[in-house]
C-alpha cells in the first residue's frame, strides 16, 4: 500500500512539472476578410469596423484599412494605424476605422526567447519560429502570434494606399501603391501571424507568416515585406 501511494505521488509530481512547462496558448486568432477576396475578386471592401473591438484587453491585430487605404497595428489594445495623406505618413491611434482584412488574437501574457546569432533571414526565421513554438507547448497546426524585439539589419515596408479606380490586384503592386522603403539598422517591435493553414486569407502563398512593425520612437508603422535581424534579437511567444 505504502508503495503505491509513493507511486502514486511521483506521478502526480509528474505530471504537475509537465503541466507547468506546457504552453497555455488557447489559440483564439480570429480573422475578418480575405486576401484572395482582393487578388481574385477585387473585393476591397471594409469586412469590420475596429470599434467592434475597442475595449478587448490585451488585443493584438494587424490588417488593412477598409478599402486598402492604409495598414492596422494594434499592439496591447493601443492602435497605431497608419494611412497617407499627401504622401505623408499619418498614425491614427483610434478605433475610428474599417478594415478589409483583420486578424487578431488576446494575448495576457508573453514568454520571452533569445534568438540565436545565426538567425537573419526572413525564411531562416521562419522555420526557427515555428521550431521554437512547438518545443513551448504551441499547436503550430493552428495559427498563432509572436512578436520580434531588437534592432534589425533591415526592414522592408510598406503601407498601402490602393487607386479605388485599378482592379487588377497583385502583390507587388499592393507593395507599390502607396509609401514603401528600406529602413536599416533600426529598433523595432514586429507582430506577425504565423499559420499554414491560411494561405490566401491572412498570408500569402510564398509564406506562413503576415508580419508588421512600429518604430521604437512610434514614429513609423506598417506592413513588413521583409527583413534581416540583427544581432541580440527577441522573440515573444504568448503564452495565456
Amino acid at each position: 500500500m505504502r508503495s503505491r501511494t509513493f507511486l502514486s505521488l511521483i506521478i502526480l509530481l509528474i505530471s504537475i512539472s509537465t503541466g507547468y512547462s506546457q504552453n497555455i496558448w488557447s489559440n483564439n486568432v480570429q480573422h475578418c476578410g480575405a486576401l484572395r477576396n482582393a487578388m481574385v475578386e477585387g473585393d476591397i471592401t471594409a469586412k469590420i469596423q475596429l470599434s467592434e473591438l475597442e475595449g478587448l484587453e490585451n488585443l493584438y491585430a494587424l490588417g488593412a484599412i477598409g478599402n486598402l487605404d492604409g495598414e492596422i497595428q494594434i499592439f496591447n489594445s493601443q492602435p497605431f494605424n497608419t494611412f497617407l495623406e499627401d504622401n505623408n505618413l499619418i498614425i491614427d491611434n483610434s478605433f475610428q476605422k474599417s478594415a478589409s482584412l483583420l486578424v487578431y488574437a488576446q494575448v495576457k501574457t508573453w514568454i520571452e526567447i533569445a534568438i540565436p546569432a545565426e538567425i537573419k533571414t526572413r525564411d531562416q526565421f521562419q522555420e526557427y519560429l515555428e521550431e521554437e513554438a512547438e518545443r513551448n507547448g504551441i499547436d503550430t497546426e493552428l495559427p498563432f502570434p509572436f512578436q520580434l524585439h531588437g534592432v534589425f539589419q533591415e526592414n522592408d515596408w510598406h503601407v498601402i494606399q490602393w487607386d479605388p479606380n485599378d482592379a487588377v490586384h497583385t502583390h507587388e503592386k499592393h507593395r507599390e501603391s502607396g509609401l514603401f522603403g528600406k529602413m536599416e539598422n533600426v529598433n523595432l517591435t514586429m507582430l506577425g501571424f504565423f499559420s499554414k493553414e491560411h494561405a490566401g486569407i491572412f498570408t500569402h502563398h510564398t509564406t506562413f507568416m503576415h508580419v508588421h512593425y512600429i518604430t521604437e520612437d512610434r514614429s513609423s508603422a506598417g506592413h513588413t515585406d521583409d527583413f534581416i535581424l540583427g544581432d541580440n534579437m527577441i522573440l515573444s511567444l504568448p503564452t495565456e
